[in-house]
């Protein structure tokens, strides 16, 4: 059987995040939870909405996007 939850969340509930990758680049949320598939996260974004992301496509706020210029 293969264990899909990570050692170690990469983020936690309310955290501010970004989207590093994809589309849409530096828009800002806050993470909400993990998906039963935990490739996956539900994210609020400033709007109000709540959007699922890949989790690779996530940074800390703080962080640099690569490839960006902050």
């Amino acid at each position: 059987m293969t264990n899909t939850i990570p050692a170690v969340p990469p983020f936690r509930e309310g955290e501010e995040i970004k989207l590093a990758l994809g589309t849409y680049q530096g828009t800002p949320g806050t993470f909400l939870r993990l998906k039963p598939d935990t490739a996956w996260a539900d994210v609020t974004e400033s709007d109000g909405s709540i959007r699922s992301h890949p989790v690779a496509w996530l940074a800390h706020a703080g962080s640099a996007i690569p490839g960006r210029v902050n």
